[in-house]
């Protein structure tokens, strides 16, 4: 799908490698879709056997080129996390706008049983964000919150807040 008029796209251009060139180039699955689905360049004679708590690099067959300051991140899809199990380990994985190589996808199988990832099978999304860096200034004091150094889960949880409320 083409972006719609008004909606700011950018032009990435991509090197489908000989071990992808019958699988179609990823595309949106709809107009609000934020990813672009990401399809196993697996030998179709043979499937990949993912079992249950084994991870593997899958292949895209797609090298990109990223415009400079964006990045592609590559993320789970949930369909195949919810009924299988299966995910992107380092979700998101990250494709820096240097990176020449080929688009691999790390997956892993969460799931109870095995899983097989066929040729063509949408393994992940493909998502293209702006980059903005920062400059790391040290200093010997910062500014202090509410929150303070509370994390992972310190802000509460539904129950928490109910039994809070209740007294």
């Amino acid at each position: 799908m083409k972006p719609r008029s008004g909606d700011a796209g950018i032009t990435v251009r991509v090197v489908r490698l000989p071990h992808a060139g019958d699988l179609a180039l990823p595309a949106y699955q709809s107009d609000g879709a934020a990813g672009m689905d990401l399809l196993a360049a697996v030998d179709g004679r043979a499937p990949l056997r993912l079992a249950s708590g084994a991870r593997a690099l899958v292949p895209t067959g797609l090298v990109l080129e990223l415009p400079h300051g964006f990045e592609a991140q590559v993320r789970p899809r949930s369909g195949l996390a919810l009924r299988h199990g299966i995910t992107v380990l380092n979700s998101p994985g990250t494709i820096d706008c240097d990176y020449r190589g080929e688009l691999q996808v790390l997956l892993a199988n969460l799931g109870d049983a095995p899983f097989a990832i066929e040729r063509g099978e949408r393994i992940a999304q493909l998502v293209i964000q702006r980059v903005v860096r920062g400059e790391l200034v040290e200093a010997v004091r910062i500014e202090p919150t509410k929150r303070g150094a509370g994390g992972f889960g310190s802000t509460g949880t539904k129950a928490r807040a109910k039994r809070t409320r209740k007294g």
